[in-house]
């Protein structure tokens, strides 16, 4: 079937050209079946493997002209686990010499219908409190406080910020 938009086929029926040849089964892995079928000229099969749930994990990526050659691929188990292994190791060095993400200021998150930064983890956010809750702490490099956690109060009736001093220690002004 062509692609050409000015043809008089619709697009829904049936392809005019449905010759495929089909070569006998593949049983490189025991228990799997797969019709040696090449894919459509230009296309190929991707077979990816990920090393864990988060965004971090080593992956692999194994390209074949069809199913069968990837099962074929596959099957070789020793050269596999040995990809596999390499691409562990390399992504766990690679992770140990990048930065972590935090540039130092606090991700932000959606509360009560505004954007509002998260609270910073590194931060001993326990014992700074205000009589409007937990006191929301912003760090702008050369400075840093602790502000009022009460939410939607005038200036005049937010509990004064605490700054952070030369010490370390934050106290308000």
């Amino acid at each position: 079937m062509t692609d050409d938009p000015f043809a008089d086929v619709s697009p829904w029926d049936p392809p005019i050209n449905t010759t495929t040849e089909e070569t006998p089964m593949n049983t490189a892995l025991p228990g799997v079946s797969v019709m040696n079928t090449p894919v459509a000229d230009g296309d190929k099969v991707r077979v990816t493997l990920k090393g864990g749930a988060g965004f971090d994990a080593p992956w692999i990526t194994i390209d074949a002209p069809s199913v069968a050659d990837a099962v074929a691929q596959l099957s070789r188990k020793d050269e596999v686990k040995a990809l596999a292994d390499a691409a562990a190791k390399a992504g766990a060095y690679f992770a140990a010499t990048g930065k972590a993400a935090t540039s130092g200021a606090a991700p932000k998150r959606f509360e009560n219908g505004k954007v509002t930064p998260a609270p910073n983890p590194a931060a001993d956010t326990g014992a700074y409190t205000c009589n409007h809750g937990q006191r929301n702490f912003k760090d702008g490099g050369a400075w840093a406080a602790y502000f009022c956690g009460g939410r939607g109060l005038d200036k005049s009736e937010q509990c004064p910020p605490l700054w952070r001093q030369a010490d370390g220690s934050f106290r308000a002004k």
